[in-house]
């Protein structure tokens, strides 16, 4: 079974999301699974040095008012699946090409530990994740050559992939993530439940069979 996740890599709810597909995962008793990260931008005209955070998020929320309650309402969403948020850290709002070029130069055996790395960097540490030096910095702490990584990174080695990632969502009619695509047959919207992802599990390995 395959499982393609939409993300970006400054979406809390990607993360979330995230988590609950590993924890279905790892309860899931049938057929082996194999999770492939796709590209997707929130904000696709991001400049390349990205937003002062709060004032990015005031405009999402309709005004400064309305940041804190957003931010407060992941924070415990993301504490009730055992992840933790540190917005208090976070200064920008990164455009996230280079983020996700770094993913697509990982081995794809690694590229669950390479998303979590860069996912703990930005939301608990307040890293910009649109910063060559920070993301060849997570490269090196996940054993990863760092002036290899660099070169890779700063020519956006893997752009034609992204954008067959981008172009692939656009057929999808795919306006937000996380979207998950379950063996290319059904498709979930949103930080879905791990007990949601099983049953989307069942529904497609019983498909399989008929």
């Amino acid at each position: 079974m395959i499982i393609d996740i939409y993300q970006d890599t400054i979406c809390p709810w990607c993360r979330i999301g995230k988590k609950n597909l590993f924890d279905a995962i790892a309860q899931w008793q049938g057929e082996p699974i194999t999770v492939r990260y796709r590209s997707f931008f929130l904000d696709p005209n991001a400049p390349k040095e990205g937003y002062p955070f709060r004032e990015a998020m005031a405009k999402i929320a309709g005004g400064p008012g309305g940041v804190d309650r957003i931010l407060e309402h992941v924070t415990q969403a993301g504490e009730r699946v055992g992840v933790p948020f540190r917005f208090d850290r976070v200064e920008y709002k990164p455009n996230t090409l280079l983020s996700h070029n770094l993913i697509k130069v990982t081995p794809e055996e690694q590229q669950t530990q390479m998303v979590d790395a860069i996912y703990r960097a930005y939301f608990e540490d307040g890293q910009d994740i649109g910063n060559l030096d920070v993301l060849v910095n997570i490269a090196k702490e996940q054993g990863f050559d760092p002036e290899a990584v660099r070169v890779e990174v700063a020519n956006v080695s893997k752009q034609a992939e992204i954008e067959e990632d981008l172009n692939l969502a656009g057929e999808l009619q795919i306006t937000g993530v996380p979207f998950f695509v379950i063996d290319e047959k059904l498709a979930l919207s949103g930080a879905h439940p791990a007990e949601n992802f099983l049953k989307a599990f069942e529904q497609a390995s019983l498909s399989e069979q008929e």
